[in-house]
Formats: structure tokens, sequence, C-alpha cells
């Protein structure tokens, strides 16, 4: 079975040079050729370079190209010729197939670029001192856990989105560029090594060669520098190689004996963000939250106000004689403070149509994070181009870290506190149609509370992480580590929590805010 399927990935390759597209398959593979031989020659002259300047080019290297090779597919749509389910009508051994697939994999143009950089990134760090035994098998593994993750992106494409492409996903995923090619670019623009690692790109390099991304090329160099740490990232790469495989194979069986129920095409086309959305509690109240909040002006409004606001408290800062290098780093923790605490109120802006949520009987925590996914989809993209533009414009890139986890901080700890306030102290706001402006009059203070409560415990559990970060100013980027993951476990710790409380009081009080929409 596995040579039969070598031999059709093979007549495949070949296939592809004939017919009306060899030209255009010609086209791109000298494409391809021509840049895995630019990107080898670069990697084999790091072998001069100082190590930590190869290290940093390497691991963070390493890290885009997994991650390329994993969203990729996704991004693109890309069809895999050895879809596990085009083998299921032959009855194969469900036990075989994932390493009969993983091995056909290795017999494409895009397998053979991966291997040329990989064994170039192996030459190099054997030169700079890594023992070759271990660089070779980090090698093999670095290899591996790429092709394996190409695969997972392409099954994942197959599982999640079939017949389901639309203008909202191309949405989504230019989103998904601009959080992460916006910060890169202005981030790789600024840069004046002269030689040296900035202590902002070390501290990065740090954190990513720690994750599954990167660890085995920051293994390697970790040996060659006698780091006492290094035996950690080899544990990361060996279980990141050992849970990718075990993830390749669910999905294979999963592919081998799942049938899809085929769509009717008005359920392909029309429905939107409920046509991509899964077809659960959570994704129904998560397409309607989209469409209130990219076309009711009241939501608009707010999303408009938030990002205004944030740039207009550096002026008032200036004008009291506050440094501009520490003015400048207002507007980010302002932002991401108010896009938590838009949520606050969202059950009130529901006006009548909450009675859908309370006849349906939806749980409270679906409900709770179907709401959320708005804002998210707005405050992340403005969050990630504002935080390198502030630091471009104090040229401070150290804060890097610091400030992207105090604003994650404030983020997420909002929302979580917003996910209880909403169900348990709404208060009246203009109804659908209305001015945004209009603040209508309810008999009742208890809403009064609630935006404070919010809004101060956001600020309350998120002054370690500020602290942190004051720390990282005064004295170096020691701290700048601690802050990024300080601020993002704080973040997500309360969000997790406020989402489950706010799901349990939304349950419990779906009559009581019935009867609040019907009078206010």
């Amino acid at each position: 079975m596995a040579a039969h399927v070598l031999r059709l990935r093979a007549a495949l390759l070949i296939g592809a040079l004939r017919g009306e597209r060899r030209v255009r398959t010609l086209v791109t593979l000298a494409l391809v050729v021509a840049i895995t031989v630019v990107v080898c020659s670069a990697v084999l002259s790091l072998d001069d370079a100082p190590i930590a300047v190869a290290r940093t080019v390497i691991v963070l290297g390493s890290g885009a190209l997994l991650l390329g090779f994993l969203v990729g597919p996704v991004l693109v749509g890309a069809t895999d010729q050895l879809d596990p389910r085009r083998f299921a009508v032959f009855g194969v051994d469900e036990r075989q197939m994932p390493w009969i697939l993983a091995l056909a994999s290795f017999v494409s143009v895009p397998s053979a670029a991966v291997v040329s950089v990989q064994v170039s990134v192996c030459i190099v760090a054997i030169r700079l001192g890594a023992p070759w035994p271990l660089a070779v098998l980090m090698t093999a593994l670095a290899v591996l856990s790429t092709l394996l993750a190409s695969r997972i992106g392409m099954a994942v494409n197959a599982l999640l989105l079939p017949e389901r492409r639309s203008r909202e996903l191309t949405a989504i995923f230019a989103l998904a560029l601009i959080v992460i090619a916006f910060p890169v670019a202005v981030f790789l623009a600024s840069l004046k090594w002269d030689g040296e690692v900035p202590a902002a790109v070390a501290a990065l390099t740090g954190t990513v060669g720690l994750t599954p991304l990167a660890a085995p090329s920051w293994f390697v160099f970790a040996v060659a520098t006698d780091d006492a740490g290094a035996w950690i990232s080899g544990v990361i790469a060996v279980a990141t190689a050992v849970f990718l495989w075990v993830l390749w194979s669910w999905l294979v069986r999963r592919l081998l004996t799942t049938t899809e129920r085929p769509l009717a095409s008005r359920e392909r086309t029309g429905l939107g963000w409920f046509g991509l959305l899964p077809s659960n509690a959570f994704g129904a109240i998560a397409a309607r939250s989209l469409v209130y909040w990219l076309r009711d002006r009241r939501y608009i409004m707010n999303l408009i106000v938030v990002p205004v606001a944030g740039a207009l408290t550096v002026l008032p800062l200036l004008v009291a004689g506050v440094p501009l290098e520490v003015a400048a780093l207002v507007p980010v923790p302002v932002m991401a403070l108010f896009f938590g605490w838009l949520p606050h109120n969202d059950v009130a802006y529901d006006s009548t149509a909450l009675w859908t949520h309370v006849a349906s009987g939806v749980r409270g925590i679906p409900d709770r994070l179907g709401r959320l996914v708005p804002v998210l989809l707005v405050a992340v993209p403005v969050l990630a181009i504002a935080v390198p533009l502030t630091l471009l414009w104090i040229d401070d890139w150290r804060l890097l870290l610091p400030l992207t986890g105090l604003a994650a901080s404030l983020l997420f700890s909002a929302l979580g506190f917003s996910s209880i306030v909403s169900a348990l102290a709404p208060y009246a706001v203009s109804r659908p149609g209305d001015s945004p402006f209009q603040q209508p009059q309810r008999p009742t203070s208890r809403g009064v509370y609630g935006p404070a409560a919010a809004f101060l415990g956001a600020l309350i559990v998120s002054i370690p992480t500020g602290w942190l970060l004051a720390l990282t100013i005064a004295e170096g980027s020691a701290y700048a580590p601690a802050t990024f993951w300080a601020g993002l476990a704080t973040g997500l710790g309360v969000a997790a929590i406020g989402v489950g409380i706010g799901g349990r009081v939304f349950e419990r009080g779906g009559e009581r805010l019935m009867e609040f929409v019907e009078t206010a």
C-alpha cells in the first residue's frame, strides 16, 4: 500500500507538468526553487555571524515556517491531492494510512524546500558548536513537525470549511494577516542591529524558542552555548512531534469514517455569518452579534469612539508636562480597557430580541462567549497595529512584550467582568433605531454600579502586570517575558471566570432580564 501511494504521488507530480497549466506549473516551480536557494544561501551565511544573531534569525524563521505550513492551507483553501477520504472506498487499513500519507507528503516540492532549509540550519548549528547527533535529530523533528502541521492544516480545512468560504471568511483571514504582518513589518523596518541583537528581539526569540513553533531550533543553539535549560526546549520539541502525530492519526481516522451531509445550494449561500460559524448556540449568538455590531449605529459609534478616545489621552498628558516616552504608552492600555468594557451592557442593547435567547433555553456560557466575538474581531487588529506604532514612535522595542501583556490583561479582564455585569446589572439604553446619544431614564439605580464595577475590576486585577511593566521601563528588559505571561494569564483567567459566572447569572435571571428589556 505504501509503495502504491508513493507511486501515485510521483505520478501526480509528473502529471502537473503536462496539460494546459504546465507553463504556470513550471513558472511556480522555478520560483519556489529560486526562493529556496536564496533562503538556504542566507542561512548558510550565518555561520560567520555571532551565535546570538544566528540563533535569533533561525529561531524566528523556523517558527514562522511551521506556522505558515499550519495555517497556509486554510488561508488559501488548498485541496489535498492525497485526501484520506479518497482512499475510503478501497477498504484501506485505518491504522496504516496515517504513516503512509505522512511518508507520501515528503514527495512534493514544498517538502523538498523545507528539507533543504532545515538541512542548512543543521549545518550552521554544527559549525557553531552543536553536537551533530543532536543537530540531526532536532532537524528530523523539525521537518516532521512542519510537514505534519501542513497535513493537519489541510485536514482541518477539509473538515471545517467545506463549501463555506465567503466574504466573511475572507475578512477574518485578512484580519489575521493584519495582526501578524503589520507589527512584524513595522518592527523589522525599525531595527538597527549593528551586529548585536536588540533586547526586545532577544526576549521575543527566547519566548518563541520555548514554544512548539521553534523548540528544535532553540534546542540546538542552547546546546551549542551550554545553556542549562536546553533540555526544556528538547522536551517541548519531542512532545510537539508526538502531539502532531496523534492529532494527524485522529484526523485521518475521522476523515476515513465520517461522511459529511451534502449541503443544498440554499444552505451554502446567503447566510453570511450564520453560514460561516458553527451550527450551535455559540455560533448562532456570535453571528447575530456580528450582524448587530456591524450594522447597528449604536454599536458602531462605540467602536469608533474607543480609538479616538485612546489617542486623545496623549494631549492632556503632554500639556501637563509628562514626558513623551511615558505619555505615548497610555493610549494602548486605555483602548484595551475600553474595548473590553464595551459589552458590559449588551443585554440591554438586545432590547426585546432577548426573548429568543430565553425561549430557546440557550445555556449561559455560549451566550456570554458569543457576545464577545465581535469585540475581539475589532479589538485585536486595532491593538496589533497600535502597539508597534507606539513603540516605533518612542523607539523603545524592549517594551514589545510588556505592553502587549498589559493590553491583554486589561482587554480580557474587562471582557470577563463585562460578561458578569451585563447579565447582573443592565441599565436602560437607546432603543434600536434611536440616536446613539439618547439616554433614557429608568426608575432603578442598580445599573449605575455595573459599569464602574467592570471598569475598576479590570484595573485592579491588572495592577501586577502594570507594576512589572514599570519595572521593565526602570530596570531593563529582564522583566519583559514575565510581564507578558503575567498579563496574558491574568486576562485569560479573569475572562474564563467571568464567562462562567456570567453564564450562571444569565441562566438564573432569564425572567428578570426579560422583564427589564420590556420595561426599559
